[in-house]
């Protein structure tokens, strides 16, 4: 298992991201809400760098009390992130696939060791 660097903690701010490498993996760092979340850079539908796109929260179809249709909002709890080639949407807090949450990005862990931040990669 190796330890790769990813940021002094003082320079990672949260909502930032960043894209470290493990020889030709790619691997993607967020800092949200004080947590940390590292995924594998590699989109399921094409490959493409998932990532890298937006974060945005989850839109939610409003239904009202007599089950009709009122609209959207974003989610208080739930972001995603959305690979930039065809965006498909992933759920930050467990990569899963927004339209199909059987479907997962490789997940590593985050470790901080002092004040520096790194990931585990197997």
């Amino acid at each position: 298992m190796a330890e790769i660097f990813v940021a002094k903690i003082a320079q990672f701010a949260d909502g930032e991201r960043r894209i470290v490498t493990d020889g030709k993996r790619e691997i993607g760092v967020f800092h949200w809400r004080g947590a940390y979340y590292a995924y594998e850079n590699l989109c399921l539908h094409q490959g493409g760098p998932a990532c890298e796109g937006l974060l945005m929260h989850k839109v939610e179809d409003v239904i009202a009390p007599d089950r009709t249709w009122a609209g959207q909002r974003f989610s208080d709890c739930e972001i995603h992130f959305v690979c930039p080639w065809h965006g498909y949407e992933y759920d930050l807090k467990t990569g899963e696939c927004a339209a199909d949450r059987r479907l997962k990005l490789k997940r590593f862990e985050v470790l901080r060791r002092g004040e520096d931040l790194y990931v585990i990669s197997d």
